[in-house]
């Protein structure tokens, strides 16, 4: 691939040059932190668009929870949106709880008052995020330890061309967009696309090479005698990619990769004053090693801010203010829909992988679409206007990385 990217003023060799010699080599030591190694997730939602026919029973397919003990303990008891040792002392929350409790004028709520309170909350929440969150049902969850959670193509590859197929059949995007393949993602009728249209196009597609690269680059070769021979299929990537094999569609889902690269650089990029806060400490519980990842991750926030040829997402959304709104409101609701269908992924292992990229991508549109909430945040307070979930963190890092 050579050239510039359509939609931005971006060639392909500037970025594979920042990548490889800037980002990728500090990005690789901040996944290898403990607070970027750990991640929640719910594996048991059932798939909201058609019937469940159950999971992937080969040993490859399945994901294994970390021990409770191997846990960090600032990652396993704090909130979901703390950050700092305070955040995460239950005594100091106790003494908070208790003077609030001491200076209220009337304490005492119904039930019904309380569980319409977090609905509401829970209501409000779920307007700033641009995927399907799984909520808060942790008896469900799992911690999974992404050093040991590699994305392989296992002999059920085949399950999830099936579930993408499925996809394309169920999955309709009434107003905004037309139907699409998931399975080829085309963009053969491209012609008269708006700015935005294009660009949820090109974010799926991306989503979907990044994937299909993962699985060609570690694809279950040959199985003899129970022991397994991973490595490169250049076939597999050839029959994905090649632009003989894919009429010519290829190398333009190679392109929107790139494209899907910028838009998470550039979240990275306008994301930074939120973390370079003194609130925010990536707290696990080790002081050391938490005040060294917020280091590299401040680190790779000056990298990011020194590229050049950021994605200016200003030009989105750029129309009437009541028009912009509205879009901008169904193209949530739309990639939201796409992020409910992780859940129909029979391997536990690619619905882990597919949870975690869409999530980070989520994250990527949420910090672009806020850059005036991020501007206004308080230093030395946590905000009401733009929050991050610690597991909004992770994916957006960990999908960045992959």
């Amino acid at each position: 691939l050579t050239g510039v990217l359509d939609d931005c003023l971006c060639d392909i060799e500037s970025i594979d040059d920042f990548n490889t010699f800037k980002i990728f080599p500090k990005i690789q030591k901040l996944q290898e932190r403990d607070y970027f190694r750990y991640y929640k997730v719910n594996l048991k939602r059932p798939c909201p668009f058609w019937a469940d026919d159950g999971h992937c029973s080969i040993k490859d397919c399945h994901v294994e929870p970390c021990p409770e003990s191997k846990i960090p303990v600032g990652i396993k008891a704090g909130s979901s949106n703390k950050y700092s040792k305070v955040a995460n002392n239950s005594k100091e929350l106790e003494d908070c709880e208790q003077a609030n409790k001491l200076g209220a004028i009337n304490s005492t709520l119904s039930n019904q008052s309380k569980e319409a309170f977090i609905d509401w909350a829970r209501y409000d929440d779920s307007q700033d995020h641009f995927c399907e969150l799984d909520g808060k049902m942790f008896k469900l969850f799992q911690s999974v330890c992404f050093i040991c959670c590699l994305l392989k193509n296992t002999k059920l590859n085949a399950v999830i061309q099936t579930c993408i197929t499925e996809m394309s059949r169920h999955i309709h995007f009434n107003t905004l967009f037309p139907v699409f393949s998931l399975s080829s993602v085309c963009l053969l009728s491209w012609t008269g696309l708006c700015l935005e249209k294009r660009v949820f196009y090109k974010l799926i597609s991306g989503l979907h090479a990044s994937i299909n690269l993962h699985l060609c680059a570690n694809y279950l070769l040959e199985e003899t005698w129970g022991k397994p021979r991973w490595g490169p299929n250049v076939k597999e990537f050839t029959r994905r990619f090649d632009p003989l094999e894919t009429k010519g569609e290829g190398p333009r889902r190679l392109k929107n990769l790139y494209f899907l690269y910028l838009i998470e650089l550039r979240a990275l990029s306008k994301v930074a004053p939120y973390f370079e806060r003194s609130v925010v400490d990536l707290y696990t519980g080790n002081g050391h090693e938490d005040a060294e990842s917020k280091a590299l991750l401040l680190d790779i926030f000056r990298d990011t801010k020194s590229f050049h040829m950021h994605f200016d997402e200003k030009s989105m959304f750029a129309g009437d203010k009541k028009g912009a709104k509205s879009l901008k409101e169904e193209f949530r609701l739309h990639f939201k829909n796409i992020s409910r269908i992780m859940d129909c992924v029979g391997c536990d292992k690619c619905r882990l992988w597919g949870k975690l990229q869409t999530q980070g991508l989520g994250t990527a549109l949420k910090i672009l679409f806020s850059e005036k909430e991020i501007q206004s945040l308080p230093e030395n307070s946590p905000s009401k206007g733009f929050q991050l979930t610690r597991q909004e963190i992770v994916a957006l890092v960990n999908a960045f990385g992959r």
